[in-house]
């Protein structure tokens, strides 16, 4: 079964801060109980792609192979920082609506996705993090990592479901002060360009 060891592991990496943390802040902030809905659910449906690499193995390409991990790393880096130029604009992903209508949602949804998508650190971090708590004599190693994916997406949405709600609770002593919203729109912005220069530099 799923040992402590992985549910402790698995808890301090989906509560450290990052990309898919901060865009379930942003869509609490900017779109209140819905926004933090989607925004939660497609960060977490945005590492369905990196949890299948590293079990089918794909995620040693990206280990192996330099320009496959630097051309996706750039794509990441690139991604991030006009996610960043994006969040200082009212337009971007601290726009500030009171509904998430269908347009609003798939906006969203694919923000988050490919926040996730475009950085080949966390295909690295599947590929060297499940094995670890798969037996080297288990019957079926396949299975039991995709048991403890699930497991990992589970405890990434509970996690997310309570960054959301602080974001949307303090939404609305927020969002009615236009010079806090600039404020907060610099310090996301910010956030972003920082992840981007962190992955930009970061190595296999």
């Amino acid at each position: 079964g799923v040992t402590p060891e992985f549910l402790l592991t698995t808890l301090v990496v989906v509560a450290t801060p990052g990309a898919g943390v901060l865009y379930t802040l942003a869509g609490g902030v900017s779109r209140g109980w819905q926004g933090r809905n989607v925004a939660r659910f497609a960060c977490t449906l945005g590492m369905v792609p990196h949890m299948a690499t590293a079990i089918m193995g794909l995620a040693a390409l990206l280990h192996t192979s330099a320009i496959a991990f630097q051309t996706m790393k750039y794509l990441g880096v690139a991604y991030l920082l006009y996610m960043a130029w994006m969040t200082l604009k009212e337009h971007g992903a601290l726009k500030v609506e009171d509904t998430v209508d269908q347009k609003s949602a798939i906006q969203v949804i694919v923000h988050a996705i490919l926040i996730n998508i475009l950085n080949p650190k966390l295909s690295i971090f599947f590929f060297a993090f499940l094995p670890q708590f798969v037996s080297a004599n288990e019957a079926e190693p396949v299975l039991r990592m995709s048991e403890l994916s699930a497991v990992f997406m589970l405890m990434t949405f509970v996690v997310f479901v309570g960054y959301g709600l602080f974001a949307a609770a303090v939404r609305r002593h927020v969002i009615s002060r236009p010079a806090v919203m600039t404020w907060i729109r610099r310090a996301f912005a910010g956030a972003f360009a920082a992840l981007g220069a962190k992955l930009a530099f970061s190595e296999r």
